[in-house]
């Protein structure tokens, strides 16, 4: 059986599944605001970025894939208006269930699918935009992932990728400390669960940098990929345009 990596652990490949999805059943009643606390609220300033690179208008289709709490899902949603189209979509059934009420509670009602992106069930060349902020580095397989993203997006569409990646190495020392220090204890405080935020800062550890990442975008077949550091590269948003 093939393996593959869960933080800093290595496990077959069917098992990530199910550990990643207990981190997230565990996590997502308290997912906001732990992401307030953890970023300092920076979280929302890479948010607002993101949905301004879309640049999505009216009658425009958008996919949020990993969508969890909704926060992509309803600032598109804005965008898009009354002719345009957002899926919001998880794998995680608890995350998602949690960000399909917050958006009701919001007075807006969008379609939301429980999905893996690894096999996407939407046809090809469907979407102006697909985003995934924060979810790419749960995927077992990121390629495959991201070729399913490809498929689906109309010639010319475009995949934000927002995630964790390298931060400038000045920065490396305190940035692990806070990782692998703070956040399992802040999680253990607010969340009561310190394994899966402990968990969270692995897979940021192990997940692809800004040039691998977009190397892997290419050969998903994106024909124009860039990237944009934000926070000194804690965080980078990756653009990628379909050809």
């Amino acid at each position: 059986m093939s393996q593959t990596h869960f933080g800093f652990q290595t496990v077959d490949e069917q098992d990530k599944a199910k550990r990643v999805r207990g981190v997230f059943d565990s996590v997502a009643s308290k997912y906001d605001i732990m992401n307030d606390l953890m970023s300092g609220g920076m979280h929302r300033a890479w948010k607002a970025y993101t949905v301004m690179v879309a640049n999505l208008k009216e009658g425009d289709r958008a996919l949020d894939i990993a969508g969890g709490t909704g926060d992509l899902s309803l600032a598109f949603a804005k965008k898009v208006g009354k002719t345009g189209h957002v899926v919001h979509t998880d794998i995680n059934y608890a995350m998602l269930s949690t960000g399909r009420e917050r958006l009701l509670n919001k007075g807006l009602v969008l379609p939301t699918v429980v999905c893996d992106a690894e096999k996407l069930p939407f046809p090809d060349g469907h979407f102006d935009l697909v985003s995934v902020a924060f979810g790419l580095r749960n995927m077992t397989h990121k390629d495959a992932a991201l070729k399913e993203m490809n498929r689906v997006l109309k010639p010319g569409g475009k995949l934000l990728v927002l995630e964790f990646s390298r931060v400038a190495k000045p920065l490396e020392k305190v940035y692990d400390w806070y990782s692998f220090n703070v956040l399992p204890r802040m999680g253990s405080m607010v969340a009561g669960d310190a394994e899966s935020y402990r968990y969270l800062a692995e897979s940021i550890r192990m997940h692809p940098g800004q040039e691998e990442l977009k190397a892997l975008m290419k050969q998903a077949g994106f024909g124009h990929v860039d990237y944009h550091n934000m926070t000194a590269g804690v965080v980078a948003l990756h653009v990628g345009i379909k050809c």
